[in-house]
């Protein structure tokens, strides 16, 4: 019955015309090309995911009918790990999935599995934090600065944490730390915060056949998966992590951890995960991409809207055990605006999490061209490659052609108005060059190699292990 209300539905969907839509330095494939948006060539999907919050498009996405306004019938599946998820999505068990942003990068440059994943949408900004143990916090406490009223000053730099990593070096005592994956942003976070703070996180050496990132790694950087976190730490494997919400949150909650520093922090407005499709699934269903694109739009338009307005229903539909499955209370408390560190230092970050204002769901090439830096800068690149390169492979993987055309039609058909992509109506694809980092280095995405040669610690041109 569903599935007859769902198609019923579909023929009363209005045809946004889409010919002739613009956007410059990308044109638009000649599937996008037609005269009109038609039906999704297919209509039953099955999206996965990690029990994270920054998966919320997806969830309300569904959950407020968007995925059906568009005639899709969609099944959300969550997923044990992400490696499971990019292999579902490359074999096809999976349509689409909540993703790392650097996955689809690495896949398309053949790190790891090599497979063709592209993005027309980027799901969020910001949404991390980097946690540490309260033995550990206990020790760099001390360390840090404090404001009139006794609290650390934030942002807490990984300066704090140097002379405890020495400590536990010079008594033989390997210094272990949690990320959720090889090309996550956590990975590449946690590394830039180290590396700041004269911490070296180590390299990878693909060529040699070492892969474990840990070549001349003062701190050693493993993977657990999210939800497993902080479990990690409590037992004594992993001294500190960094990962998406709930799972900082979640520590303080246990008393077990303290979060030291927000992505936010680290980099103002980061783009965090993206949803991934294979480029085959985009060529053989146009319409159902860009279908697809539309709801998740409309879902992160939601979730931002009238001041974050909507967060706490947000909150109660992500906290049912089929989504992030953790306590209302321990999601909210970094979703409706506020973050806590150490217990009772609770903070306003309006922008912990943020879905649809400042331009958070269009894919910027830039942005993928950050992630590539840092595959170069921690040697999952091996050798160096030429600027063009980088735009070349970000152009393969980041689609804005795709999510122009989902934009224009939301317009055509009033679900969305004009003045919601009023800044992306000249976009090339490139943000102006970024200064907001916690170490002050200026990143240009038109000039990748002079970005990268930049940092103290990390490869540079010429570089090879």
């Amino acid at each position: 019955m569903l599935k007859i209300r769902l198609k019923k539905k579909c023929k009363k969907l209005c045809h946004a015309v889409i010919a002739g839509i613009c956007i410059s330095g990308s044109l638009l494939t000649t599937s996008l090309l037609a005269a009109e948006l038609g039906y999704p060539e297919k209509e039953e999907l099955t999206f996965g995911f990690i029990k994270l919050t920054d998966m919320a498009p997806i969830a309300i996405a569904y959950e407020k009918g968007f995925f059906e306004d568009e005639g899709l019938y969609v099944t959300i599946e969550a997923q044990a790990n992400w490696k499971v998820l990019l292999d579902g999505v490359i074999d096809g068990r999976l349509d689409g999935a909540h993703m790392l942003a650097g996955q689809p990068i690495a896949a398309t440059i053949g790190y790891g599995t090599k497979a063709e994943i592209i993005t027309p949408f980027s799901m969020d900004l910001n949404g991390n934090a980097i946690t540490v143990s309260n033995e550990i916090w206990a020790q760099m406490k001390g360390n840090i600065p404090k404001q009139a009223d006794g609290k650390p000053v934030h942002p807490i730099k990984a300066d704090a944490l140097k002379p405890v990593v020495e400590k536990y070096l010079d008594a033989g005592k390997p210094f272990n730390m949690g990320m959720v994956f090889p090309v996550s942003t956590h990975n590449y976070e946690l590394r830039y915060w180290l590396a700041a703070g004269n911490i070296h996180p180590g390299f990878y050496a693909p060529h040699k056949g070492d892969t474990s990132g840990k070549i001349d790694a003062q701190a050693l950087l493993s993977v657990t998966p999210p939800p497993q976190m902080p479990a990690t730490m409590e037992a004594g494997t992993i001294y500190g992590y960094c990962v998406g919400e709930p799972w900082n949150q979640q520590a303080v909650f246990k008393g077990i951890g303290v979060p030291v520093v927000t992505d936010y922090e680290i980099w103002k407005n980061n783009p965090e995960k993206v949803f991934g499709i294979t480029k085959a699934f985009s060529e053989k269903y146009p319409n159902t991409t860009i279908r697809l694109t539309r709801a998740l739009i409309r879902a992160a338009k939601w979730l931002d809207e009238n001041d974050n307005a909507n967060r706490p229903e947000a909150v109660k539909i992500l906290s049912q055990s089929n989504y992030v499955g953790a306590d209302r209370e321990v999601i909210a408390n970094s979703m409706t605006g506020t973050f806590e560190y150490e217990k009772g230092d609770k903070r306003a970050v309006p922008d912990f999490n943020v879905f649809f204002r400042y331009n958070a769901t269009y894919p910027y090439y830039s942005d993928a061209i950050w992630y590539l830096t840092q595959m170069r800068r921690w040697g999952q690149i091996s050798e160096d490659k030429p600027d063009s390169w980088y735009k070349d492979v970000a152009a393969k993987v980041y689609r804005p052609d795709i999510y122009m055309a989902a934009a224009q039609s939301l317009v055509a058909d009033k679900l969305l108005l004009k003045s919601d992509f009023a800044d992306l109506v000249d976009e090339d694809g490139y943000r102006e060059p970024q200064k907001h980092f916690i170490d002050n280095i200026v990143y240009d995405g038109t000039a990748p190699n002079d970005y990268i040669n930049k940092f103290k610690i990390g490869l540079k041109a010429g570089d090879k292990l």
